[in-house]
């Protein structure tokens, strides 16, 4: 936090619990309850004016994180520059002075009487009517990737590693230096993606912001030290944003060199600590039309390192019941209609969060987000799409199954009790409505009887002809329309029935379908990672795989049953699939319908035996 957190914090509106961490979220919209662990700082803030005369006396020496571990802190310190509140922290792992006292002499310095060994960690309860997600982001740690010497190399340092050593706050007072002799280095390489774009270590994004970074810090080496040779080994330069494109010429008229291609291989001179690079450089073609593999010796090798999403993240997906992509950032509401709300309503994102971004976009980001949060919260009121489950306290058995299945947390239940909607938390997946085996739970606008109705209509005439799919509303049904309009060609043999969720698609419903005549159906829905509610999906796949098992029982061939992810973009995909479906439908005899119309009728239930055996009797 820096000089707008003191601005923030002048605010009669805003309160500012620094040093703190969020616990704890229940609740729902408008009515979110958080709990805060506000940490012991073991200086009173209140009290400290930064003399730093503790500081002087303090005899532990410990790496300083802030300053990537290229300089030492005390047991007692400012976390960073601009730190706000502008005063020392104890860190009680490192001090000395904590049971027994085996140091204190801090506290014998501090005038003001500040430090206080028996400080403890306070929980203070906050209730919101919304919460802004901006956790930030994790560098990568380029270890794993140890071809470019980083563990066994002292020059081949990080681009955040960098950033320290050319700042004039830094280690150094900005002077740059290299890590094994500080001497300047005259020849300066920078290597790209490392740690994005890489299938094989499961980061196949790109992180944004490297490219521009690594411009930025070619044109701080040409003003500062314009005798500087730089190298940029990369793979494409995406220069994407506002006068980038401006920067990177400018970058190439200072003398920086970019040669495309990524080196294979690093190696250091023992006795001057210079590295020589092999690189394949793919713009320059040998005689027989390949490209030349050329050598580099440098001072000093930079690896621009990616971003990854941040270690709290799993944490806070839990705690407010936000789903995440392939990638590992939190999924929004919509990619363009809801860029930062999340599926849970009341819920924003705002920076590097929800995907790699830029300074420029994060604020414009955060903008949106306290927006939206400011329009909510100042309604009073809000309005919710009438497709929210409904109980029937007759009909509930007081289970709980329905509570447990909710993504969204939306239903409440206790033992022995009936289970309860909380409309304004619900976003109507139809989950709950599938899961439940007694009929208890009614789905506004998408009841069992409505689309059993359309399923039974859609198959009332010459039902071996067609191909029946359930298709969720946000992805595949989309994913349809994306076929349409792409003026993609397909079979026609298909037949509809959108759900807002495949989720919503029971058991009996599929059932149904086979039993008027269908010879194959199609479930479909959001990708496995990237449901629109959630993981509301998993419980898609559990129900189809319980499905094979039944028709497989019964004598049905389980393949007639298919299940596919489709995405909204995925209009080829779409048209695909539904031509694998038409081949798959001409393979299903008139005798196969036939046997499963017979062996999938649903069988009488007891009462339903006992009263047609009275009925006789009498």
């Amino acid at each position: 936090m820096g000089p707008k957190a003191i601005d923030a914090g002048r605010h009669p509106n805003i309160e500012l619990l620094t040093y703190s961490e969020v616990e704890e979220v229940s609740g729902y919209v408008g009515n979110f309850v958080a709990t805060i662990r506000k940490k012991a700082r073991y200086v009173d803030h209140t009290l400290c004016n930064a003399c730093e005369e503790c500081v002087k006396v303090c005899p532990v020496s410990k790496p300083d994180e802030y300053q990537m571990g290229l300089s030492s802190r005390r047991a007692i310190y400012i976390p960073f520059p601009q730190a706000v509140p502008c005063s020392y922290i104890l860190n009680m792992d490192d001090c000395l002075g904590n049971n027994p006292i085996a140091c204190g002499k801090c506290a014998d310095v501090c005038e003001k009487k500040a430090i206080n060994y028996d400080d403890e960690d306070e929980l203070v309860v906050r209730e919101v009517g919304a919460v802004i997600v901006a956790i930030g982001l994790d560098v990568y740690d380029p270890t794993e990737m140890d071809e470019y010497g980083y563990t066994r190399h002292a020059n081949v340092i990080t681009s955040m590693e960098f950033e320290r050593l050319i700042c004039a706050g830094g280690p150094t007072a900005g002077h740059f230096v290299r890590p094994s002799d500080h001497e300047r280095p005259k020849r300066i390489g920078f290597i790209q993606c490392v740690g994005s774009r890489n299938p094989k270590i499961g980061r196949p994004y790109c992180s944004n912001i490297c490219c521009m970074n690594t411009i930025k810090d070619t044109l701080l080496l040409a003003d500062h030290y314009p005798d500087t040779e730089n190298f940029v080994f990369y793979q494409d330069i995406r220069a994407f944003g506002k006068s980038f494109e401006d920067m990177f010429q400018r970058s190439k008229e200072t003398g920086t060199r970019y040669i495309r291609g990524l080196p294979g291989d690093v190696e250091e001179d023992p006795e001057t600590g210079n590295l020589v690079v092999t690189v394949e450089n793919t713009t320059q073609r040998g005689g027989n039309g390949r490209s030349g593999l050329e050598r580099y010796e440098l001072d000093m090798l930079v690896l621009s390192v990616g971003v990854i999403p941040p270690k709290d993240l799993a944490k806070i997906s839990g705690m407010l019941t936000l789903s995440k992509t392939s990638d590992g950032f939190f999924m929004e509401s919509h990619p363009k209609l809801k860029p930062v709300d999340a599926p849970t309503r009341g819920v924003f994102f705002a920076g590097f969060c929800e995907s790699p971004k830029d300074i420029k976009d994060s604020v414009c980001q955060a903008g949106a987000a306290s927006s939206r949060a400011g329009a909510l919260l100042n309604a009073g009121q809000i309005q919710i799409e009438a497709i929210t489950s409904r109980i029937d306290e007759i009909e509930c058995k007081k289970c709980g199954l329905c509570a447990k299945i909710c993504p969204y947390g939306a239903i409440t239940w206790q033992k022995g009790e009936v289970a309860t909607v909380i409309e304004a938390a619900c976003a109507g997946c139809g989950s709950c409505g599938a899961t439940c085996q007694f009929g208890a739970i009614t789905m506004r606008h998408f009841t069992d009887d409505q689309l059993l109705a359309q399923v039974r209509a859609i198959l009332a005439r010459k039902p071996e002809d067609k191909v029946f799919v359930f298709a969720c509303n946000w992805c595949s049904y989309a994913g349809g329309d994306m076929a349409g309009i792409s003026r993609i060609k397909y079979s026609a043999s298909n037949r509809v029935v959108r759900t807002m969720c495949s989720a919503r698609v029971s058991e009996d419903m599929v059932l149904e379908a086979f039993r008027c005549g269908a010879p194959v159906v199609l479930v479909s829905g959001c990708h496995y990672a990237d449901c629109h509610y959630i993981n509301a999906n998993r419980q898609t796949v559990v129900r189809v795989q319980r499905l094979w098992d039944k028709l497989e029982k019964a004598g049905v061939r389980p393949e007639r049953l298919q299940l596919e992810w489709i995405s909204a973009a995925e209009g080829q995909k779409f048209a695909k699939v539904m031509n694998q479906m038409e081949e798959l439908r001409k393979t299903v005899t008139i005798k196969e319908i036939e046997h499963g119309r017979e062996a999938l009728k649903p069988k009488p239930k007891k009462a339903a035996k006992k009263k047609e055996a009275a009925a006789t009797a009498g």
